[in-house]
């Protein structure tokens, strides 16, 4: 079984369509995703890959007031997790529970990952992570 590997970094912003050309100065994507509106995530998303082997970097903004982002991003958005592709979603969050991380969202499927399942925890650190099921064929 492979380790968890960095999958993106996932930072909030008000308006992907407002923003995207200043990451663009940023970060110089290699690539940029089409976007991704996940009705239950209740965000819209857009993946920058960046020059780094395998690195992506998530753009969100929240679909509307209820969106789980949306007071994130009312104090001004920002860094908001990490995600790591994992081999066996419930595995993972079982090892975490056992160092005292907090489910915070129920394994679902991701619009954005093709309806593969991910899961959201807070480590005891504070730390919000994403876990993203690797699909069957990369492992």
């Amino acid at each position: 079984m492979a380790e968890p590997a960095l999958h993106h970094v996932g930072y909030v912003v008000s308006s992907i369509a407002l923003s995207i050309d200043g990451w663009r100065s940023a970060v110089s994507p290699v690539s940029v995703s089409p976007a991704f509106e996940d009705i239950i995530q209740g965000a819209r998303v857009i993946f920058l890959d960046l020059p780094a082997p395998a690195v992506k970097l998530e753009l969100i903004e929240p679909l509307g007031p209820q969106s789980p982002v949306a007071a994130f991003e009312r104090k001004g958005g920002g860094l908001h997790h990490l995600c790591f592709e994992v081999d066996d979603l419930d595995q993972q969050i079982s090892k975490m529970k056992a160092f005292k991380a907090m489910l915070i969202r129920h394994p679902q499927p991701a619009i954005a990952f093709g309806g593969r399942r991910i899961a959201w925890m807070r480590t005891r650190e504070k730390l919000l992570v994403e876990y993203l099921e690797r699909a069957r064929n990369q492992v």
